[in-house]
């Protein structure tokens, strides 16, 4: 009986030479990431909606293509005070800071939803700097309601 004796050192595949692993990156890790023109837009709309617990806010060109977002709650609050108007001014400051790096100078704005963020994310964007060319209510509403009780019988 033969015995086969295995070779336990890792090879590379292209080489046949031992390699060694080692905590060094690759050489394309090395080179610098290339800064990302941001899209210069002078006017932009603005989509808030209030929900009764975040307020979500979406900045985007005239087109539909995203330019910034921002919500409550990725503004660093939790549970409850998501659902606050201070909460909605913060997430609107985080928004046109980034506006303003985009170029944006004025502002359409769509509010959808009933929240405490609706009102405040208005106030926000005045005080921010942005100028704001029209305010619409886009919240929907039904045509005839939910489904009516059973008729009573008597």
């Amino acid at each position: 009986m033969k015995k086969e004796i295995k070779n336990t050192s890792k090879l590379s595949p292209s080489t046949n030479k031992p390699s060694f692993s080692s905590n060094k990156q690759s050489p394309s890790a090395n080179k610098s990431k290339k800064a990302v023109a941001l899209k210069q837009v002078q006017t932009g709309r603005v989509y808030v909606t209030a929900t009764f617990n975040n307020t979500l806010i979406t900045l985007t060109d005239l087109k539909g293509d995203t330019l910034a977002w921002a919500s409550s709650g990725s503004s660093g609050f939790k549970g409850a005070r998501r659902a606050t108007p201070f909460a909605a001014i913060t997430a609107i400051e985080t928004v046109s800071a980034k506006a303003k790096l985009h170029g944006v100078t004025g502002v359409e704005v769509y509010i959808k939803g009933p929240g405490p963020g609706r009102d405040a994310s208005i106030r926000g964007l005045r005080s921010a700097g942005l100028n704001i060319l029209m305010i619409a209510d886009v919240t929907p509403v039904p045509y005839n309601g939910p489904r009516a009780k059973k008729k009573r019988r008597v």
